[in-house]
Parts: structure tokens; C-alpha cells; sequence
């Protein structure tokens, strides 16, 4: 299994109950499928840099997990057909290049 990291964005209108159950239901399907999270972090409602279907704010969610590609690509598929969420983007985070810290 490989380390990734998703980053999406809620529709700042979802309700709070909803937004929680989506956060979990997100989570269930890399577990459902054999993966694993590994961290959540919440970021909050933030504004956004640029407006997005006449949107200015929305509320950030980063995820680390473990996962096959399978899985990566059935959650890349549910992920990409909610109506809730407005943006997001995976990363495979033993292919990605990251400077070298001084």
C-alpha cells in the first residue's frame, strides 16, 4: 500500500451535520476498500482565492491514508461525482518531490 494525501473542499452551505457525515462517509470508503486512514485534519471554512461557481468560501479537509490503486481510483470516482464537494486533489505522497529542508 502507498501513502496518500486528498485535500477537499465542502460547499460552504452544507450544514454541519451533514458536512460531518460526509467527512466520515469520505473516510468509509478508503476503509471499505481496504485502505487505511491515517490522519484527518480540519481545516475549517476558509475564502477561497478566486470565486468557484459563484462560491467565496468553503470548508477545508486534508486526509492522509494508505491505500492500493483500487482504491485510490474508487475513491477518486466517488469523490469526483458529489455534489458536495467542490474541489479536491489527491496526491501520491511517496512520488511527490518536496524540497529539501535547510
Amino acid at each position: 500500500m502507498r501513502k496518500y494525501e486528498v485535500m477537499y473542499i465542502i460547499n460552504a452551505n452544507v450544514e454541519e451535520e451533514k458536512r460531518k457525515n460526509l467527512i466520515n462517509s469520505l473516510a468509509e470508503i478508503i476503509t471499505t476498500n481496504g485502505g487505511k486512514v491515517t490522519k484527518t485534519d480540519e481545516w475549517g471554512m476558509r475564502d477561497f482565492a478566486y470565486e468557484i461557481d459563484d462560491m467565496t468560501k468553503g470548508y477545508y479537509v486534508v486526509v492522509n491514508f494508505e491505500a492500493d490503486d483500487a482504491c485510490v481510483k474508487e475513491y477518486d470516482r466517488l469523490i469526483h461525482i458529489n455534489p458536495d464537494v467542490v474541489r479536491y486533489l489527491i496526491v501520491n505522497m511517496e512520488e511527490a518531490k518536496f524540497p529539501e529542508a535547510k
